[in-house]
C-alpha cells in the first residue's frame, strides 16, 4: 500500500541542563544534547525516534537536516518501514560504520514506531510480546551527587514505589563504595534490593576483593554490572565462578558479535541489552534459546519497555529519572516498581508541543542561555502531592 511508504521527515534539536549530574566512575554529564527524528508515510502517521551526544552539542539544526536529507532518506524515501527492519545486509570495508550523529538508532527506533503504528499495534505487541509492564530498578547515575543529594534521591525513588535500587561504585578507595552502599540501605531500608554498577573500574582480583568486603559487610547484591573489562571475557567467567551469591551482568558496551560471543562463552549471568531494537531482540532471542535473563539497561525516553515485554529472559529494565520526558506528550508510566506500556499503537506517544515550542534550539546555546529541564513525570507527580499535602495540612491548622 502506497500509505505505508515513508514520504517525508522532520528533525528537532534540543539543548538543555539536566536537572542532576549523571555518569558513574569514569564519566559525568550535566547536559543533554540530542534530537527527535519524525519519519512521516503517505497516510499522515509519524514514527517518531531520538539520538543524542554525551560530550558535545549536536550541530545546528540546518546541519542536521542537510546530512539527513543527503545520506539517510534516499534510503528510507518511498519505502515501507517493515522492508527496512527486515533486511539483512552485509556491509564490508569501509562501509561497516555508523550513521552521522546517532541517526541509526533515532531511525530504526522511528521505524519501528511507525511499522507498529501502521499494523494498529503498541510496539510491545508487534514484536511479540503478551506482557503489558517488566519489573524496573531505580537507577541513580549518581556517582558525582553529595552524600546528602545521594540519600534525597533515593528516597524520592523509594517514595514513588521502588524498591530495588542500583548504584554506581568504582571509586578508588574501597571503604567509599562500603560508604554509599551504607547510606542506601539507611535510606531505603534493609529489605530493599539492591544491585551495584562499578563501569569496569576493577581488575578481576579487586572485583573479588570488593565483592567480598560487602559481603561481609551485610549486603547481598542482586547483582554487579561491568566489574571489569567488557572484553575479558576469561575474567567474567571467572567471576560468575567465584560468587555464588550474587550475579555477574554485563554486556552493556559490547556490539552485537561481541554480546553473541559474551553469551556463547558463558561470560555472564546476566546480559545486559539497550540501544537498538532490532539489535536489542537479536541478542535477546539468543539469550532465550539458552535461558540466559536478560536486563533492559537505560533507553531514551524508556523505549526499552516495548522490547522488555516482548522478550520472555527479560527480568528487569532500568529507570534513572532522566529529566527528558518533558519531551513527549505521555511517557512511559512508572508505577508500582513497573514500567507499563501503553495500549496506543507504536511507542505510544508523540512529540510533544511544548517540546517544539519552549525546548527546541535550532543552533548551539551558550552557557548563560541554557534552561535547566523540568524534573521527570513521577518526581514531578511527587512534588505535586507533596505541596497539595502541605497546603491542606496547612488550611487545617488554620481552621483549628
Amino acid at each position: 500500500m502506497l500509505s505505508n511508504r515513508m514520504t517525508d521527515f522532520a528533525i528537532t534539536r534540543f539543548e538543555f541542563k539536566r536537572d542532576r549530574v549523571i555518569g558513574d566512575s569514569q564519566v559525568g554529564f550535566d547536559r543533554f544534547h540530542g534530537f527527535a527524528l519524525e519519519i512521516k508515510d503517505g497516510a499522515g502517521r509519524v514514527g517518531l525516534g531520538f539520538g543524542h551526544a554525551l560530550w558535545d552539542a549536536m550541530p545546528a539544526l540546518a546541519q542536521l537536516e542537510s546530512t539527513f536529507a543527503d545520506n539517510v532518506w534516499p534510503m528510507l524515501d518511498g519505502q515501507a518501514p517493515q522492508t527496512l527492519l527486515h533486511r539483512v545486509s552485509r556491509p564490508r570495508g569501509g562501509n561497516q560504520r555508523d550513521a552521522t550523529y546517532d541517526f541509526g538508532e533515532a531511525m530504526q527506533i522511528a521505524l519501528w514506531d511507525l511499522a507498529a503504528q501502521q499494523a494498529g499495534l503498541p510496539l510491545a505487541d508487534y514484536l511479540g510480546g503478551q506482557r503489558r509492564a517488566v519489573r524496573a530498578y531505580a537507577s541513580g547515575l549518581e556517582f558525582h551527587l553529595s552524600d546528602t543529594d545521594f540519600c534525597a534521591f533515593f528516597q524520592d525513588a523509594a517514595d514513588v514505589g521502588f524498591t530495588t535500587f542500583k548504584i554506581k561504585l568504582g571509586h578508588a578507595d574501597p571503604q567509599w563504595d562500603l560508604h554509599r552502599l551504607e547510606l542506601l540501605r539507611k535510606t531505603v531500608g534493609a529489605d530493599a534490593g539492591i544491585m551495584i554498577d562499578a563501569n569496569e573500574a576493577w581488575s578481576p582480583k579487586q572485583a573479588l576483593m570488593r565483592l567480598d568486603m560487602f559481603r561481609r559487610a551485610g549486603f547481598d547484591l542482586i547483582w554487579v554490572e561491568d566489574p571489569i573489562l567488557r572484553s575479558d571475557f576469561a575474567g567474567l567467567r571467572a567471576l560468575c565462578s567465584a560468587e555464588p551469591w550474587t550475579q555477574i551482568n554485563s554486556g552493556e558496551y559490547l556490539d552485537v558479535a561481541g554480546r553473541a560471543d559474551l553469551l556463547m562463552s558463558r561470560s555472564c549471568d546476566i546480559i545486559n541489552l539497550h540501544g537498538r531494537i532490532s539489535e536489542v531482540m537479536r541478542i535477546g532471542w539468543l539469550a532465550s534459546e539458552i535461558g540466559l535473563p536478560v536486563a533492559l539497561g537505560n533507553t531514551t525516553l524508556e523505549t526499552g519497555v516495548h522490547a522488555a515485554c516482548a522478550l520472555p529472559e527479560a527480568a528487569w529494565m532500568e529507570f534513572a529519572f532522566q529529566n527528558y520526558d518533558h519531551l513527549v506528550d505521555t511517557p512511559v508510566e512508572m508505577r508500582d516498581g513497573f514500567a507499563h506500556v501503553s495500549d496506543r499503537p507504536g511507542l505510544g506517544f508523540a512529540l510533544s508541543d511544548d517540546a517544539r515550542r519552549l525546548w527546541s534550539a535550532p543552533d548551539p546555546l551558550h552557557e548563560t542561555a541554557l534552561k535547566t529541564g523540568p524534573v521527570c513525570a513521577p518526581l514531578a507527580a511527587l512534588r505535586t502531592q507533596a505541596a497539595a499535602e502541605k497546603t491542606s495540612s496547612n488550611l487545617e491548622e488554620m481552621t483549628q
